[in-house]
Parts: C-alpha cells; structure tokens; sequence
C-alpha cells in the first residue's frame, strides 16, 4: 500500500480578527455560565453540574486565548513594522 500525497498545494490559511472570535467566544461562555446560575439546584438534582463549570472553565480559559491572540497580533505587527523599516532603509 503506498502512501497517499496531495497533488495541489494546500491553501494559504485564512487570517481574520482573531481576537474577535477569541473574545466573542469567551463573552458567550461568560454568558451560557451567568444563564444557568439560577439554575443551579435542577443541575445539581440532576447530576449535571458539570455543564455550569465547563462554562465557566471555558470563560477562563478564553481569557488566557484573549491575551495570547493579542500578544500575537502586537508580535505580527512588530515583525512586519521590523520588515517595512529594512525594506526602506536598504531602498535608501
């Protein structure tokens, strides 16, 4: 059996606003968590508590992927600032 290869080149990724997403996620999260607090005596009754804090980890855990896609987009435009100004100077 011989190995399968791809005979076109695999697409560029698609770059968004990544932060958006990350925060809109997390914001959902929050919300899904602050919507089932009411709740929260049926969820214990009926042994799934595990949903209120899996969203409640998901909101956490969006907040650590909203600091991380913001370092990265201020790393992206450094690299790329970096790259313009030796580009300038080298066409001097």
């Amino acid at each position: 059996m011989t190995k399968w290869t791809p005979r076109h080149e695999a697409p560029e990724p698609l770059e968004g606003n990544v932060v958006a997403t990350i925060t809109g996620g997390t914001v959902i999260w929050f919300v899904l968590f602050l919507v089932q607090i009411p709740f929260y005596g049926w969820f214990r009754d009926h042994g799934h508590l595990w949903w209120v804090w899996t969203c409640l980890a998901g909101g956490g855990l969006g907040l650590v992927g909203v600091w991380y896609v913001r370092k990265r987009d201020a790393a992206i435009r450094r690299a790329a600032e970096g790259r313009e100004e030796a580009a300038g100077s080298a066409a001097r």
